[in-house]
């Protein structure tokens, strides 16, 4: 069932603190931070943060960060924030993958580019359309 207007501000206000929080964490050797926190289907919150290694050999994004651990605890996600300074922010396609693995095409995939910020949300599948089915 798709959440009302109110009840999807509300939730991602739920989410909104805990993904900033994860961001003061990353580890970057970049420019960009990135925190994210899901809300799973019981309701738990999981949050992870981009860990950079200095030889980009294996970077670990804050999506993948986050649902791994939400699997850890045996959950399956139903909504998705990711936070970072910038104007224009998306997972990249592989983060993308993983979210359709472990959160489905109709998950909540949301953005905010300030604490205070206003929210840009969309599902999985209106931001990767054409993802097999």
């Amino acid at each position: 069932m798709k959440p009302t207007p109110e009840d999807l501000k509300v939730l991602l206000e739920k989410l909104s603190a805990p993904a900033w929080k994860a961001r003061e964490h990353a580890l970057v050797h970049g420019k960009t931070r990135v925190g994210c926190a899901i809300l799973a289907q019981s309701g738990e919150i999981y949050c992870g943060c981009n860990v950079e290694h200095r030889f980009r050999c294996h970077d670990v994004h804050a999506e993948v960060n986050a649902l791994t651990s939400m699997v850890t605890a045996g959950e399956r996600a139903k909504a998705i924030l990711i936070v970072a300074e910038r104007d224009r922010f998306t997972p990249c396609g592989g983060c993308m993958d993983w979210i359709m693995e472990l959160a489905g095409q109709e998950a909540i995939v949301a953005f905010q580019s300030s604490p205070d910020g206003p929210f840009l949300v969309h599902t999985a599948k209106e931001l990767m359309p054409y993802y097999p089915e």
